[in-house]
């Protein structure tokens, strides 16, 4: 797929290479797999959300799959969540983030997201609170768990969980509604799927001994997101499925 006469490519430091099919028919394809593997496994596909990871896509493509229907956006950073909603627009589609937050970062990612998916310890818990109630905001999160203890990934360990949900949960700014996590590398997608159970496992004794509900679990990504449904995934992260590989 061409770009439009005139565009200026994103100066983001990867680029997208689009495949031969449109967006359109992409996402249709997708979401075609999200409605196989939820009645698979007994679920109501409407139960899952598509999030579309718009990380160095460039505008166009963007804006195309939201006139196809894509209602959520992930971006990894904050700065290029900036640079893209300012293409996009605020209110075009719900935005997550989906990424490692600074607390640095924290003010100006409630201005730019409906949803903050990497909230892995208390110190960032709390200053996102403090902004978010400043603000007049209660913004939805979810716990990052880092289920296999991985050091290059964000997110706390399974042991952890209980006692970060506790505080998350208990801070008036913030809305706290389940668990995020990153599958690790894997061949195969069934391969992910001990990962991925592993996670459910974990939230639902979590809100065994915590009370606290966590209906949602964002976990799966282009290559194992029909695992990760089949194991209990209500929110997908799909960027390559959707928009092409992305270069080097």
């Amino acid at each position: 797929m061409g770009l439009p006469p005139g565009f200026r490519t994103t100066n983001l430091p990867r680029s997208v290479k689009p495949g031969s099919t449109s967006i359109s028919a992409a996402l249709d394809a997708v979401r075609a797999r999200i409605a196989v593997a939820s009645r698979r496994a007994g679920r109501d596909p409407g139960g899952v959300t598509l999030i579309g990871v718009v990380k160095t896509v460039p505008a166009p493509l963007v804006q195309e799959s939201v006139a196809a229907g894509l209602a959520d956006l992930g971006e990894n950073r904050v700065q290029e969540a900036q640079h893209a909603i300012e293409t996009i627009g605020r209110t075009a589609a719900r935005w997550h983030m989906i990424g490692h937050l600074q607390r640095n970062k924290a003010a100006r990612a409630l201005e730019l997201f409906d949803r903050i998916h990497g909230v892995d310890d208390a110190g960032l818990a709390e200053v996102l609170s403090l902004r978010a109630e400043a603000a007049g905001l209660r913004m939805s999160v979810l716990v990052q768990v880092n289920v296999e203890n991985e050091p290059s990934k964000s997110g706390v360990p399974p042991v952890a969980v209980p006692g970060l949900v506790e505080r998350v949960a208990g801070l008036p700014g913030l809305a706290l509604d389940g668990l995020m996590s990153i599958g690790p590398p894997v061949e195969t997608a069934e391969q992910a799927r001990r990962h991925f159970g592993r996670v459910r496992a974990l939230r639902d004794a979590t809100e065994r001994e915590t009370g606290v509900k966590l209906p949602e679990l964002s976990m799966g990504m282009s290559g194992d997101f029909e695992v990760a449904i089949e194991e209990g995934s209500t929110m997908v992260r799909v960027g390559t499925a959707i928009f092409g590989a992305r270069g080097a």
